[in-house]
């Protein structure tokens, strides 16, 4: 199997990324499914990608029927270590004007029907998740941003909601009103499933639009994938730019997340867990 040390989750509207010499696709099959679609493996600058659009090319999975988990491990399999999950979002904040890069430093989790975890079935680890983005990733990518003249905001939190359907205005409001800086409906699990496969993650928040708190502005598909024509062409030039850089040696606590955090007595989990697990456990058990 191959190993490539980083990966790029694509959100809506990125399906590939500028200058990336494609060397492969490949299917992988996981113990919790398949993952959203082929999984490309390229070379930029001499750095090996491995890029996998969540919605599958052509938008055709809904952000609660992501097989978040199938993502993760697979990208685990290839040996990644850090991910950088490109993700479109509503501001809601008068500040964060659509067009606008968002590398959130918080995330709130408020969906309803989604397993984030991959410890079940006889087996508990309880991962530490404070800091649920890796400071180190984050601080790449907002310099590269600065770095290129993007419209970059350091920081925020990301609120992550069911979906499909966007928010009412009072769901808006009262995100408002928590201090909430962007709304979007898939970075929740990733962040969580990488964090239990000791990946550095980090978000491109993509600010299409301002949720519909905005009078006058509220969202609507028309104006999100209007302004995700500008947002794409500018995160192609951001991770054309990040990519090469991220070739450093881990030093965060992202790669030991595991470390402590299993509760469950080895001796007591039966077989098939383990095997199910032994990628991301088998260091430690």
């Amino acid at each position: 199997m191959d190993n490539v040390k980083i990966g790029i989750i694509g959100g809506s509207g990125v399906y590939e990324i500028e200058g990336i010499k494609l060397s492969k696709e490949i299917q992988i099959k996981t113990p919790f499914g398949n993952p959203s679609d082929v999984i490309k493996i390229g070379d930029l600058e001499g750095v090996q990608v491995v890029f996998l659009p969540r919605h599958a090319v052509g938008h055709r999975i809904s952000p609660s029927e992501i097989n978040a988990k199938a993502n993760i491990y697979a990208f685990k399999k290839l040996g990644v270590e850090k991910i950088i999950s490109i993700s479109a979002c509503g501001s809601l904040k008068e500040e964060i004007k659509p067009c606008d890069f968002v590398i959130p430093d918080q995330l709130f989790d408020e969906t309803k029907h989604r397993s984030s975890t991959f410890f079940s079935e006889g087996i508990v680890a309880h991962v530490g998740f404070a800091e649920p983005y890796c400071p180190n990733l984050r601080k790449i990518l907002v310099d590269e941003a600065r770095h290129l003249t993007l419209t970059v905001h350091d920081g925020g939190t990301y609120i992550c909601m069911e979906g499909p359907q966007f928010s009412t205005r009072a769901e808006s409001d009262v995100h408002r009103s928590l201090g909430f800086s962007i709304i979007g409906m898939t970075n929740s699990l990733e962040a969580k499933l990488a964090r239990e496969a000791e990946i550095c993650f980090a978000t491109v928040g993509l600010a299409t639009d301002y949720d519909v708190w905005k009078k006058g502005e509220e969202v609507s598909a028309e104006k999100v994938m209007a302004n995700m024509k500008v947002l794409t062409a500018n995160v192609k030039k951001l991770m054309k730019n990040v990519i090469p850089k991220l070739n450093y040696e881990r030093n965060c606590c992202c790669k030991d997340a595991l470390k402590y955090a299993i509760m469950t007595d080895p001796k007591t989990i039966n077989s098939k867990t383990k095997k199910k697990l032994k990628l991301l456990v088998g260091k430690y058990i």
